[in-house]
């Protein structure tokens, strides 16, 4: 199992079965995770403006946690309008927004970018996920954010080694 697979596994675990997704190639590794378990629908919106809105809706509509996936920075940027507008009306979310590899931000690649500055106005938390051992219980607390009443909004920012590197056997 690698950290991606523990993603999924601890969503589904906590009961948030619906991920609304504009990905990239960062977070490929978490789309194969979410397309490998057909208790997870993954719905694929084609601008993360409509990703975010949708999940906002949706966690409204359910009264539970939607969950997001959006590729790096600039994704997410994309989707804040909305994020503000569920932040506001108390929208339970769980925003996981890719990262390079640990190892390739130094290299300033061109969608580079200062994910904490970006998603923190819009979220009541936000936390960069170390390694693929922290996922499980970094995602879990992601989750216990989203649920508190009223419902928060939790971003986690998942490097691509976090996500596509193997668990610790237990």
């Amino acid at each position: 199992m690698n950290g991606a697979d523990k993603l999924c596994q601890t969503l589904l675990g906590n009961e948030v079965d619906v991920c609304f997704a504009n990905p990239g190639t960062s977070e490929m590794h978490f789309v194969a995770a979410l397309d490998s378990r057909p208790q997870m629908r993954c719905i694929l919106g084609l601008f993360e403006g409509v990703v975010t809105g949708a999940a906002d809706g949706y966690a409204r509509m359910a009264e539970k946690p939607a969950a997001t996936l959006l590729h790096l920075g600039p994704g997410l940027a994309n989707g804040l309008a909305n994020l503000h507008n569920a932040k506001r009306a108390g929208t339970p979310m769980v925003n996981v927004v890719g990262d390079h590899a640990t190892a390739h931000l130094s290299l300033d690649a061109p969608l580079t970018s200062d994910i904490v500055s970006l998603a923190t106005p819009m979220s009541h938390w936000v936390h960069a996920i170390p390694d693929a051992a922290a996922v499980g219980s970094d995602t879990a607390k992601a989750i216990g954010i989203a649920r508190t009443s009223p419902g928060q909004i939790a971003t986690l920012i998942l490097p691509a080694d976090a996500a596509w590197s193997k668990l610790p056997e237990t």
